[in-house]
């Protein structure tokens, strides 16, 4: 497959491989440049550096999750 880079130096997926790698608008890609015209894109995992509620925000069913604005949760 090949892609195209945008004027603001954007690269696009294939919507194949976005499908079958169940990859959401957000997700974040760590990029590594390998060698000259060569280059690895990895995306990143939600890990233990990401937290409950960002976990919970990024849940691709949308409204799954709200945040609740108060300082204590004693009250739900």
């Amino acid at each position: 497959m090949t892609t195209t880079i945008s004027s603001k130096g954007q690269i696009v997926l294939p919507a194949e491989i976005r499908r079958r790698d169940r990859i959401e608008s957000g997700q974040k890609f760590e990029i590594e440049r390998i060698d000259e015209g060569e280059y690895r894109l990895v995306r990143k995992l939600a890990g233990s550096e990401c937290g409950l509620v960002d976990l919970l925000l990024s849940c691709p069913e949308k409204g799954w999750f709200i945040p609740v604005a108060s300082e204590s949760t004693d009250s739900l």
